[in-house]
């Protein structure tokens, strides 16, 4: 069954928050090993490469198309590293299809992106964002957990920008003693290319990382410091839930953002739904436990759309808010099972 049109009553959660945007995990699998997310002493090389679990590309057109049954309308792909899956334009495309999607983004650590930006675009991929975490060599190898190189995720958003793309997001974990004194060399370098720097404090995603509150440096303290060099000026938000704080050179030469979850909280606007590779729905990202979709998946569009929409409307989360309270749950989803 083709849901074209959404169902008449969409879903709102418990607090009144609609369901507008699904991040969808196509792999579990990653090439990097960042401490912050998948440290190499805790999860294997060979951490989801087994297809077995995975759902399949017409599973993932039906889910879709469920989900764009009860509101959303912008789909991102993550992973793990989404270009680690294979025949991920052909996805593409038949994801760019489905009535109802009008925003189709891809986050990527951007070090395979060379080869497969142009087939993306023709595919119909309409924005990228590429993880970044530093630009000096040495430093961005660490904090890829030994596994990357700077050059080649420098020549992949090169490629993005000649296939076609513009205003590539450059998103920054910023984690105290690690890497913050990138934060002005990543912007000295992507002044004035039209590409949007956003730094995002370091969150107690997952439980693999060993997270403490003394390595988070605040969005502020990035601005004022940030601001000493290249004064700024505050953009409005582009629509209501918008997750990073827009600021603009006052110069010029572009934008830049801060993604604040940990001192300035905006659970009250998410409108985020996850779904992992192997088809469960996590209500947030500080989320315990999912519910597997594939039941009713399996039973076709609609049962899926009106599942997820029963979900959608218990759906209470709001962890940020609440991060310091004893009663906050301290079980978290790991980040690259269902993409940050």
């Amino acid at each position: 069954m083709n849901l074209a049109r959404p169902l008449q009553a969409l879903p709102h959660d418990q607090l009144g928050r609609p369901l507008r945007d699904l991040r969808l995990s196509v792999i579990d699998a990653c090439n990097f090993r960042c401490g912050y997310c998948m440290p190499a002493d805790r999860i294997p090389d060979d951490h989801g490469l087994d297809s077995a679990g995975r759902l399949s590309f017409d599973q993932i057109e039906a889910l879709v198309r469920g989900f764009a049954a009860v509101g959303v309308h912008k789909l991102r792909l993550t992973g793990g590293e989404p270009l680690l899956r294979k025949r991920l334009p052909e996805l593409v495309a038949r994801l760019a299809r489905i009535p109802g999607i009008d925003d189709l983004a891809l986050t990527t650590n951007g070090s395979l992106l060379a080869a497969q930006a142009r087939a993306l675009r023709e595919a119909g991929l309409h924005r990228i964002t590429v993880s970044l975490d530093a630009i000096d060599p040495a430093v961005f190898r660490a904090m890829s957990g030994g596994r990357g190189e700077i050059a080649a995720v420098l020549d992949g958003i090169a490629a993005a920008e000649a296939a076609g793309f513009t205003a590539l997001k450059i998103n920054c974990v910023v984690q105290r003693g690690a890497n913050e004194d990138q934060v002005l060399p990543l912007l000295e370098h992507f002044r004035g290319s039209g590409h949007v720097v956003r730094f995002i404090e370091y969150m107690d995603v997952g439980t693999c990382n060993g997270w403490s509150s003394e390595e988070v440096v605040s969005s502020a303290q990035l601005r004022d410091r940030i601001a000493a060099r290249w004064p700024l000026r505050a953009l409005q938000s582009r629509y209501r839930g918008e997750v990073a704080e827009r600021y603009a050179f006052e110069d010029g030469a572009g934008e830049l953002g801060f993604v604040s979850s940990v001192s300035a909280p905006f659970c009250g606007d998410c409108h985020r739904a996850r779904v992992s590779a192997d088809g469960r729905i996590y209500t947030c990202l500080f989320a315990g436990d999912g519910h597997d979709l594939k039941p009713a998946l399996e039973q076709g569009e609609a049962a899926l759309a009106a599942h997820v929409a029963a979900l959608w409307s218990r759906r209470e989360d709001r962890y940020s808010e609440i991060r310091g309270n004893p009663l906050a749950p301290r079980k978290h989803i790991e980040m690259y099972l269902i993409g940050g």
